[in-house]
């Protein structure tokens, strides 16, 4: 009956006439999508996307949202169950939008994520690969030693601070230390300042609306506040709750001051100490991030004697690890708490710029093997065309998103070609993966 009520809509060329939210449809679910959602197509062929869907089920579905070519539903019923679908542990799962792939069987995550890697390839480059191998992470739960939640002020000294409701991002699900996605010593930490930060969350910067980022770190953790009007009481917070070592407070575009507490605490990375401030990005997975670090120093190659850049170098990690095989390295790191970091436990053999890749790339060149690490948005515009002039003969691109990674395969396509591609499990139990790209230079 919902499939007849749907191609009851179709008229004679193929349009779905006065389709509106609302209407109900039976579809077939062939994918998962970068965002998470399973993909279908309604009668009329337009795409349709529907989160908590597995690939192989049949499911009845509401139409929520209707573009030219596509629409989002909702989930109404399965009708036919896929073998790729499990029961989800998480109390929190029917609404929250922190986790999109619970309700897949691990072995299935991993096979979604290589096909979202070779969707974007073919939509955006035009590349058509095998789909690639995604290393699976160490663990599959409680891996993630940073999480960044939002915390809303209502009336009567009410608080609700937790991640985004799916596919409603204005509400906000109120999430316990109970979260089945942080390690167990964050969570203990966040269950401690939720209880600790009072009556309104009164302890805390005073405003509306504000985004808390809790880091682990050797000793304890950190907590950087974004946004607020005022510091708030930070000295009783770190004093109230067990391990909390520093406040750092993030607003107005400027870089994080601290508030309260010790400035770099010491974490242990591997065989590495480092020193971490309030704004040093460093992977969440720590038992995953090894070995995708492993695998890009496999795919630099041998670097005895060679110059190496190591773009968006963060803490300088990965650069020990090329002065360690005897390269000589140019780390790049717009932050300057990071590069602070960095240079406090550089080895002889390393030297660290502080900037924009795109405005300190050109003085770093020329160099053997570039390493670029950019956040989600990709490479700058103005990036691909300095490597394309620079002559370097091998690129090794670690990516967090397939689409930009995608549109950056295309920008450098004039002078270099993939040679190979790689994914990797940081964050099970979404639709987000990793990705070790190598580039080689075309020969004339």
């Amino acid at each position: 009956a919902l499939a007849r009520l749907a191609v009851a809509n179709v008229v004679a060329d193929g349009s779905l006439e006065g389709v509106k939210p609302g209407d109900l449809a039976e579809i077939e679910v062939h994918g998962i999508a970068a965002g998470g959602a399973g993909v279908g197509r309604l009668p009329d062929g337009r795409t349709v996307f529907v989160h908590r869907t597995a690939p192989g089920e049949r499911a009845s579905v509401s139409v929520t949202e209707v573009k030219k070519r596509w629409a989002r539903a909702r989930l109404v019923e399965i009708v036919r169950f896929s073998p790729q679908r499990r029961s989800a542990p998480c109390p929190y799962y029917e609404h929250c939008g922190g986790c999109t792939l619970e309700h897949l069987r691990y072995d299935a995550q991993l096979e979604a994520k290589a096909q979202i890697t070779v969707a974007a390839l073919q939509r955006i480059a035009g590349l058509h690969i095998d789909a690639p191998s995604v290393e699976p992470s160490p663990e599959e739960w409680h891996y993630r030693n940073r999480a960044t939640f939002t915390l809303l002020r209502l009336r009567g000294d009410r608080v609700v601070a937790g991640f985004h409701e799916l596919e409603r991002a204005g509400r906000i699900i109120d999430i316990g230390p109970d979260c089945l996605l942080l390690e167990r010593p964050l969570a203990a930490t966040w269950g401690a300042l939720r209880q600790a930060w009072g009556p309104g969350a009164s302890l805390l910067p005073p405003g509306p609306r504000l985004r808390l980022a809790l880091r682990a770190v050797r000793d304890g953790a950190i907590l950087i506040v974004h946004g607020g009007t005022g510091p708030g009481t930070p000295e009783r917070l770190i004093e109230t709750v067990h391990g909390l070592l520093a406040v750092w407070q993030k607003s107005g575009g400027k870089p994080p001051v601290l508030l309260s507490g010790v400035q770099y605490p010491l974490e242990d990375w591997e065989d590495q100490e480092l020193l971490v401030s309030g704004s040093a990005f460093l992977q969440v997975n720590r038992d995953a991030a090894p070995v995708m670090q492993s695998y890009v120093l496999e795919a630099v190659g041998e670097v005895h004697g060679k110059r190496v850049v190591d773009a968006y170098c963060g803490l300088g990690v990965l650069s020990r690890r090329l002065v360690d095989r005897g390269a000589e390295v140019i780390g790049i790191e717009r932050d300057p708490q990071a590069i602070a970091g960095a240079r406090a436990t550089a080895p002889e053999g390393v030297r660290y710029l502080l900037g924009a890749v795109e405005s300190r790339l050109t003085e770093a060149l020329p160099a053997d093997v570039v390493i670029v690490n950019p956040p989600r948005t990709g490479l700058d515009a103005s990036v691909p065309p300095i490597l394309t002039e620079s002559g370097v003969a091998r690129i090794v691109y670690v990516s967090c998103d397939p689409a930009t990674l995608a549109r950056d395969v295309e920008r450098l396509a004039s002078a270099y070609a993939l040679e190979t591609i790689r994914g990797f499990d940081l964050f099970p139990q979404t639709a987000h993966v990793e990705n070790v790209a190598t580039f080689i230079r075309r020969t004339v």
